[in-house]
């Protein structure tokens, strides 16, 4: 039977560890009195955006928003459409932040910079079981996302479960996911909560920058991954500090990738399955079994059309999107999502196969599969695939696959691509990758050609006085440069009485030499803010934000 409540935190002392900062460890009693006044400062509103980029300052976010009773709205993405959406649903949100709001266009309530002191034993508040906390919303790879409804007494039977699955108890956690995605708030903050972990304040993302955050925390220690992130850690051949375990989700891992990992650390690799209307629903060690066992006290009944999970922490009675064959009561086979079926020409297979045979093949760094919109019915849909593979052409791509699979499924069109638009959770939503197709145009929203965008065009100067001594040898256009183009090019796509005041978050993909002809796509995303992208034939090149401000 659930409790009628639940404390804040299960950390059994004072001075327990719930997480680490560069400065050192954050005890109960100090997480406590940051909680406390972070309470006391939030606006009177009913719902919070917590955007917070510190894992620490979220934690800290979070639990002062449940003792104020406000719901945090955790959205995986903060498109344009999607803030459009909450300030729809829930027009008194505001936004907290620890200095990344940038373009979103909703009241800011920025961290605080002071720290609160601690004067004696801080006590751990009770909070009602059926408090609604949070606002979790489905990623949106498969269309419009939904909300789901999450509350304290579930999220703590979840937190408890996954905690005594790992044997995390004690263990330092360094995440690459973000706290706003499920995975992430279960597996690096609830965790912490109920389950006596404590995170690592960072989320990393390089490969560099992971090996330095697992070395900023003592041992026993553990990473927070997903497939993709551990690829690039693995194929970076750095020397990993030693881990207890790791831990992946977020999209199927190949038993190859698995037994890479589990060699190079010396540790169990462990994967959680679920979804966000969910959570998560079962654990299993890849390398050792493909059975999937479930967690706690959730269980799997049979429907109409599939199966539903139910007990534990599940929110009610939910259907599973996903193929599932049962073992016994308390494991299971899973054979892919429903949506990820592929039949054509009286063939099947499913995207989750082709896509671990993409990877497989020698030179490509990144890649995925995927259904286009369907075509009309005297024309037969067909699979699409973008690739990041520079080392191939279109035909020794197509040569490889051959040897891999059936020639029904080879992919048409294969768009080659500088990167995927893999969003914050290494997620690739569906619009994303339509919008990579030929002919395709793309939302504000977006990373790609927009629509509704303007567009300016730039070729770069032979002569241009930048490229002397940058570098010699190899000229390279250096990046303020491109910034400095893309405000002049900028002028007239302005609102009214607007101006450029600063740079929102910006970023650099590919060198520029001398003579090179860029396009730069612009496109507002608020009314405080211009989004724009930098490409040079197929390749993305830059990518950013303006920040808009009045005319002076």
């Amino acid at each position: 039977m659930r409790q009628a409540s639940c404390p804040l935190t299960d950390l059994p002392a004072p001075d327990s560890i719930i997480a680490w900062l560069p400065a050192g460890p954050v005890t109960r009693n100090q997480f406590l009195a940051d909680v406390t006044q972070l309470a006391e400062r939030l606006p009177d509103a009913g719902h919070v955006l917590n955007i917070c980029q510190s894992r620490y300052h979220f934690l800290v976010g979070l639990a002062a928003a449940i003792l104020r009773g406000q719901v945090s709205l955790l959205p995986s993405t903060l498109t344009p459409n999607t803030l459009a959406r909450l300030k729809q649903d829930t027009p008194d949100v505001f936004c907290l932040h620890d200095g990344n709001l940038e373009s979103i266009d909703i009241p800011g309530f920025s961290f605080p910079t002071d720290r609160p002191p601690v004067q004696g034993v801080l006590a751990v508040p009770e909070i009602p079981s059926d408090q609604l906390v949070a606002h979790v919303f489905t990623s949106g790879s498969t269309g419009t996302a939904l909300t789901h409804r999450k509350t304290w007494g579930n999220l703590v039977i979840n937190a408890r479960a996954e905690s005594e699955r790992l044997g995390a108890r004690g263990r330092a956690l360094v995440g690459t996911i973000p706290p706003q995605h499920m995975y992430g708030f279960e597996s690096t903050i609830l965790i912490c909560l109920h389950g006596g972990a404590a995170c690592w304040a960072g989320r990393p993302f390089y490969p560099a920058d992971i090996v330095t955050a697992l070395e900023a925390v003592p041992a026993p220690r553990a990473l927070v991954t997903t497939p993709f992130h551990l690829r690039t850690l693995l194929d970076a051949g750095l020397t990993l500090p030693p881990v207890d375990f790791l831990l992946s989700a977020t999209a199927p891992l190949s038993e190859d990738l698995a037994a890479r990992a589990e060699a190079a650390c010396g540790a169990p690799l462990l994967e959680i399955y679920g979804s966000t209307e969910t959570g998560q629903l079962a654990s299993r060690r890849s390398t050792q079994t493909r059975v999937w066992q479930l967690l706690g006290d959730v269980t799997l009944c049979a429907t109409e059309t599939g199966h539903a999970a139910r007990g534990g922490h599940v929110e009610g009675t939910v259907a599973i999107s996903d193929v599932i064959e049962r073992v016994d009561e308390r494991h299971f086979l899973l054979h892919g999502r429903n949506a990820d079926q592929v039949n054509i020409a009286g063939k099947r297979t499913s995207l989750a196969f082709l896509n671990q045979q993409l990877m497989a093949v020698p030179g490509v760094i990144d890649g995925v599969f995927f259904m286009p919109d369907a075509e009309p019915d005297d024309h037969a849909t067909r699979l699409c695939a973008c690739v990041v593979a520079p080392e191939h052409t279109r035909q020794s791509l197509l040569a490889a696959l051959r040897s891999r699979i059936d020639t029904a499924f080879l992919p048409r069109p294969l768009v080659f691509v500088a990167r995927l638009p893999r969003n914050a959770a290494s997620k690739l939503p569906r619009a994303e990758l339509l919008a990579l197709l030929p002919g395709a145009t793309r939302s504000a929203g977006g990373t790609g050609t927009m629509g509704s965008c303007r567009e300016r065009r730039w070729t770069v100067p032979t002569e241009h006085p930048a490229f002397p001594g940058h570098f010699p040898g190899r000229p390279i256009l250096p990046g303020v440069v491109l910034i400095d183009q893309a405000i002049r090019l900028a002028a007239g796509l302005l609102p009214a009485a607007s101006t450029i005041c600063g740079l929102g978050n910006t970023k650099f993909f590919e060198p520029v030499g001398p003579g090179t002809g860029l396009v730069f796509h612009y496109a507002p995303t608020s009314t405080k803010a211009l989004s724009f992208e930098v490409r040079s034939a197929d390749r993305l090149v830059a990518s950013g934000s303006f920040i808009l401000g009045p005319q002076s």
